[in-house]
This record gives C-alpha cells, structure tokens and sequence, in this order.
C-alpha cells in the first residue's frame, strides 16, 4: 500500500509562482541530482552555466540552492552524533535495532554527496515513533486527552451562542518579529510580512491597534498578513512590533446533527469542484489515492461517515513527530504515506487530499495556537456537509481523541485556542515576494527579505503573545455575518 522511495525531494514543483514561466532546459538535470543526494554536482552545474543563462534564472537558481541548504540544514546530525544521543538512553542499542529503525523510518537518514546524514529532530522523534518506547507514548497521549476534554467540559459551561458557538472570548495580542544585527548590510530594505486573523465563523470584530511601523493589510491573498519595512541600521537588530484584538469562540456541529441535516451536494458548482479537485503541489487526487481511500471507506456511502472513516484511520495510523521542512517535500501527503508519521499540517493536507478523492470538499485553515503561555503554529482543516455548511476538522488533535468520547469532536468542531491567518496553501503573498519563501506552503511566523534574497529563520526570530483571552457578551442573532474578507459558511 505505501511507497518505500527513499529519495531526496525537493520543492521544485512546489514553487508555484516559478511554475508559472518554462522551467529551463538544464532545470530537469539539477533536479534529479538533488534527488540523488549529489548537491555538489548539482550546484557545479548551476554555477557552469553561461553569464546570460545564470542572469535570466537568478531567481530559479538561487531558489534550488536554497532548497539544498535547507535539506543539509535538516540533516546536519552526523551518524556518531545520533548514536551518542541514543546510547545516553538505551546504553545497549544494537546495529540490528538502528538498522530496523532505519527501514520503519523511525530514524530518518539520507545520503547527501556520499555521506550519511540524520535529520536533525529524528532523536526526539525516535522516542515518539518506536515501538519500543510504547508506554512513553501511552502516557503522552492519555495527558493530551485529559487536557482537551477538560478545555471541552469548561467551554461547554458557557451558553450556547449563534451559528454553534461557546465561549465567546476577545484576545488581546502582541507579534513581534526581531531581525539579527548585520543580517544585512547598512541601509538596506528589510520586507517583512506577519500574521493576523481574518473573520469568519469563529473570528470577528478584528482590530489593529498598534504597530510601531506603517504597515499595509493584505489583500485578495489566503494568507492574511501585515507587511512593514524598515532601513537596517548597522550593529542594530530590526524590531518590527504590532497589536490587535478581536472575537473567537469555539464553535462544533455534532455529528448526529450534521447526518439529520444531510442533503445530496451539488456536483455541478464551480465551488464544489474546486475543493473537490487538484491543488498542485500537495492535494493531488492520484489514482493510488482513490484506491486508498476506497479501501478506508469500504462499502460506506454516507459522506459524514466516510470522512469519519478517514479522520479515523489517519489518527491511528500516523503518530505526531517533527517535521522537516515543507519547503523540500515534493508531495507531502505522499510522503506521510512513505514515512509513517506525520506532524499537524502534513496529517490535514493527507485527510484533505483523501476525502477530496471521495467527492467530499475540504480546505486548508491554519495559524496559531493560542492558549496563553503555549501560543504555538498549528494546522487544520474544513470539510464541506450539503445541507450544514463548512465544519472544522482537526486532523491531528484526532490523534489524541481517538478512541474516547470525543472521538468525533474534532471531526467536526475547533476547540476555543486557535487564531487562524491562512484559508489556503502555498498562495501569493500580498504584497509580492521576490525571492522564495522560507515556508512555501504555510504562514505563520512571518518572512523577511531584502534584494539581496530571502533571510530564513536563522537570521531572525518571531513571537506571538496572549496578553488576555477575556469572555465577551454573546450578540444574539440568527446568523454571525463575517467582516471583511471573509470567507462564506456554505457555497
């Protein structure tokens, strides 16, 4: 049933604004070198090119290189690294149990220009993939289920509102973004671009208080941003700093709700088709994938219980670990099928992509976690119900669920914590960015560049803070109406 490649993939096809123009003739080549694990070759062969050829693909060149340092970035931990890092918790390790953590991709290797290397994360997700530390992972998963339940007992306290909501609350946030002293010379122009939320049927009422730089609101972009720019003054860090505030709530349909409500979709919508079809680079309904999902689902025709039988399957079947970075995974739900595991946003874009495979819409939702204290990025999911509208789907909190009362919660329903910023993948940012981005397919803790290209995340850092999660009035009407560039409950 999976795919065993051990491949180096890239993110080539993935740049979706370089997709646009012809690649270029040696482009293929380069590519297949990196899959090879041959960089060095791969980036002679760029540098080999003629004066005119390297002008006109300065961009495509430096975006290949790019992603060759980030793969090397990812697998930087030597082999006696690794070891050494294993035996201070298993003294006794054999070659016959790395070997066998190796193959299950539990210990995930490459080789890149004849050397092995290990991922970076690949210790910490050793302990959280192998069978052989079962009880560990009992224990984790067992507390995050306790914590979850008891955010849904005390949410539930609170009056049901409008359009299937509790607990309404207003958050008070600051973001802040700090550019390294000397990232770039003196005098140069830093772009940077941050997240804010965007309404819909859990957000509203979104207001920018503060920010100690002009800035400009995204337009017409799935990635809701805030863009400033600032002069880089030498031996100085670049402090850019925002505030805002606005409404969320927790919001789920129950299942049995959602199956009395049920109606026949209307295949023939333009709607429909989009979120039932492609998203190149990483929903793409293959034939592999119909037959997987078929399998799944088995005779089950009911659309609610064919997307439980998938949200299901996944949660059993792909245990949470690090993950590498989006921007060199050629196709990541294929790559959650080949390695066994997958992080939050890799899980969503496979459920997304197997339901899609069934006639069932879904989309992509993301931004951040905000419980205050733990503010951290996370991903997720809608899926579309004739006749109910967009419900949200949390493919990995499914994980933690499964198998409990609440195993259908997450089907169908978003616990009060998120602020999500991102209503698609990969899109253009607003304004345009020049160089790649250091997160091609998701947005959340910004991105900066200057002309000189793109400044990944080690030349910066960024934080999300909760200055207060305050419970606000419920406003009685029949329907919450979005503000702004909202994005509608049903087609």
């Amino acid at each position: 049933m999976r795919t065993r490649k051990i491949l180096i993939t890239l993110c080539a096809v993935s740049l979706t604004w370089l997709a646009a123009a012809a690649a270029p003739t040696w482009q293929p080549q380069v590519e297949q070198l990196m899959r090879q694990g041959e960089f060095k070759q791969a980036a002679r062969l760029m540098d080999r090119l003629p004066k005119a050829e390297r002008k006109a693909n300065a961009v495509v060149i430096d975006s290949l290189k790019t992603i060759m340092q980030r793969i090397e970035r990812d697998f930087s931990m030597t082999p006696e690294e690794g070891e050494r890092l294993i035996r201070e918790r298993v003294p006794n390790v054999t070659p016959e149990q790395l070997a066998r953590w190796k193959a299950a991709r539990q210990l995930e290797v490459m080789n890149i220009d004849g050397k092995e290397r290990w991922f970076r994360k690949s210790i910490r997700n050793l302990w959280l993939l192998a069978p052989d530390f079962k009880q560990s992972q009992d224990a984790d998963r067992k507390a995050s289920y306790e914590e979850k339940r008891q955010q849904f007992v005390e949410t539930m306290k609170a009056e049901a509102g409008s359009n299937h909501t509790h607990d309404w609350r207003q958050a008070d946030i600051t973001f802040t973004l700090d550019v390294e002293a000397d990232a770039v010379p003196a005098g140069e122009t830093l772009r940077v671009w941050m997240p804010i939320p965007y309404s819909n049927a859990r957000q509203r009422n979104i207001e920018i208080t503060w920010g100690n730089r002009a800035f400009h609101e995204s337009e017409g972009s799935k990635h809701h941003t805030i863009y400033m720019e600032a002069v880089a003054e030498k031996g100085k860090p670049t402090h850019f700093e925002y505030r805002f505030n606005y409404e969320l709530a927790e919001r789920h349909i129950a299942q049995q709700d959602i199956l009395t409500l049920l109606e026949p979709y209307d295949t023939s919508s333009e709607e429909y088709k989009e979120y039932t079809g492609n998203q190149a680079p990483h929903i793409i309904i293959t034939d592999e994938m119909r037959a997987l999902a078929r399998r799944i689902v088995g005779n089950e025709t009911n659309p609610v219980l064919q997307a439980q039988l998938i949200f299901d399957w996944i949660s059993k079947t792909f245990p949470w670990a690090g993950a590498r970075e989006y921007s060199t995974l050629e196709n990541i739900p294929q790559y959650v099928l080949a390695n066994n595991h997958g992080d939050c946003g890799q899980v969503t874009l496979l459920y997304i992509t197997l339901v899609r495979s069934l006639g069932i819409p879904a989309r992509w939702e993301s931004g951040w976690w905000i419980k205050p204290g733990e503010e951290n990025w996370h991903d997720w999911a809608e899926t579309y119900f004739e006749g109910v509208g967009w419900v949200y789907t949390d493919q990995s909190n499914g994980r933690s669920t499964y198998g409990t009362p609440m195993s259908t919660y997450y089907l169908s329903g978003m616990d009060l914590y998120r602020m999500a910023s991102n209503e698609g993948t990969g899109d253009v940012l607003d304004p345009e960015k020049t160089f790649i981005r250091s997160e091609t397919v998701d947005f959340q803790p910004g991105e900066v560049e200057w002309r000189g290209g793109n400044l990944f995340y080690d030349k910066w850092n960024s934080h999300l803070k909760v200055n207060s999660l305050i419970p606000v009035k419920e406003v009685k009407t029949q329907r919450i109406k979005p503000m702004g560039h909202s994005r509608k409950d049903a087609f």
